[in-house]
């Protein structure tokens, strides 16, 4: 089991009667536990305009946790390209790089820009899901159609103020040529103007491309030979198609053989019915990001209790609540045993939201233990 390392993925919530700055603070204290537990990677997430989430800025974030940590290695799931540049973000990251050179992951995603484009839907059939079980026993839910999300008005205004007026997305592709290019320091205009980023010019192989099917994203990564993290976290239904589609076009690059980390949402206590207790804000949580209003500020458990539930609430986030991994230390590192067999995981990326951080901070100790103990 110690052969495949558990790396941690940080929103940087923030709980109800709490505030961003003690977000932070707490986030930079668990990624001090994170590597005295010996995780392998402590990555951070990237959101707008989501009242319960501090995390905007990947890189700043990245840039005072590396400064607060060692050895553990220290990334983005994932910079939103859809409204950033190649060459910002290569020289952001090289800042960071720079003073903490071979220790950052630079993850890449689509999302922030155009509707997502994915390809054809796959049977999970395919894949021998049989009544929603893959042969390993891992859950796969029917899809989540994220049409209603992506045309809410929250995420429109996102779009307006985080792009300049009138401005188009680049083509991802190009646009992740463009960023292994101005790392390789290889970087030549269409009008042959050579360009270097400075600091920015780091290895190739600390690439990442973040995807949830098997569309652009899973193909991106596999045609430049890219490490790829597919998120059963936020689209469990279409987790083995994602995987399915890197390998299936993936070419040597970067790396020589392919390799997938595969995310979960995990909420571990000594007890099931502790970690139940503690994981049930969830899905008040969840439905808030559903619903396109954004994510709420993660309530204790009797405030998620007050919520009343309708049947259309329940369906909104049932594929999410049904997947999330929760229980005692056994139980959870058995679900995630699942997760790597159905998927062929070299590594697992877990993220654990709770309200209070004590919580979550034991969370991660008590799998940690288990995991490395099997």
């Amino acid at each position: 089991m110690a052969n495949t390392p558990l790396a941690i993925l940080d929103l940087v919530p923030i709980s109800s009667g709490s505030n961003a700055a003690q977000a932070l603070r707490n986030s930079i204290d668990l990624a001090r536990q994170a590597e005295r537990l010996g995780y392998a990677r402590y990555w951070f997430a990237e959101h707008h305009l989501n009242p319960g989430v501090a995390c905007t800025s990947p890189a700043v974030v990245l840039a005072l946790t590396a400064a607060a940590t060692r050895s553990i290695r220290i990334g983005s799931g994932a910079v939103q390209m859809g409204h950033r540049t190649a060459l910002a973000t290569v020289e952001e990251f090289g800042l960071i790089d720079a003073l903490h050179p071979g220790r950052l992951d630079l993850g890449l995603g689509r999302s922030g820009g155009g509707p997502p484009r994915r390809g054809a839907a796959s049977d999970p059939a395919s894949f021998g899901v049989v009544n929603g079980r893959a042969p390993s026993g891992l859950l796969i839910p029917p899809r989540f159609s994220p049409e209603a999300l992506l045309k809410s008005p929250r995420l429109a205004a996102q779009r307006r103020l985080l792009q300049l007026p009138n401005a188009e997305p680049q083509e991802y592709a190009e646009q992740i040529d463009d960023v292994l290019a101005l790392l390789a320091g290889s970087y030549t205009s269409p009008e042959g103007v050579q360009a270097h980023a400075v600091p920015g010019e780091f290895a190739q192989g600390q690439v990442w491309i973040l995807g949830s099917s098997g569309g652009q994203s899973a193909e991106v990564a596999g045609r430049r030979g890219l490490r790829f993290a597919a998120n059963y976290h936020v689209s469990p239904a279409t987790v083995l198609e994602a995987v399915d589609g890197y390998r299936a076009s993936f070419r040597p690059g970067a790396i020589d053989r392919p390799y997938v980390s595969v995310s979960a949402d995990v909420v571990v206590a000594e007890k099931e019915a502790t970690a139940r207790e503690l994981a049930t804000g969830y899905g008040l949580w969840v439905r808030s990001i559903r619903s396109g209003a954004g994510a709420i500020e993660f309530p204790t458990p009797d405030e998620a209790r007050r919520h009343t539930w309708t049947d259309a609430d329940r369906a909104l986030v049932a594929d999410r609540t049904d997947t999330q991994l929760v229980g005692s230390p056994k139980q959870v590192a058995s679900y995630l045993e699942q997760l790597r067999d159905a998927t062929g995981a070299d590594e697992l990326i877990v993220t654990t939201v709770t309200h209070d951080h004590e919580d979550r901070v034991r969370s991660y100790e008590l799998l940690a233990e288990e995991w490395n103990g099997r």
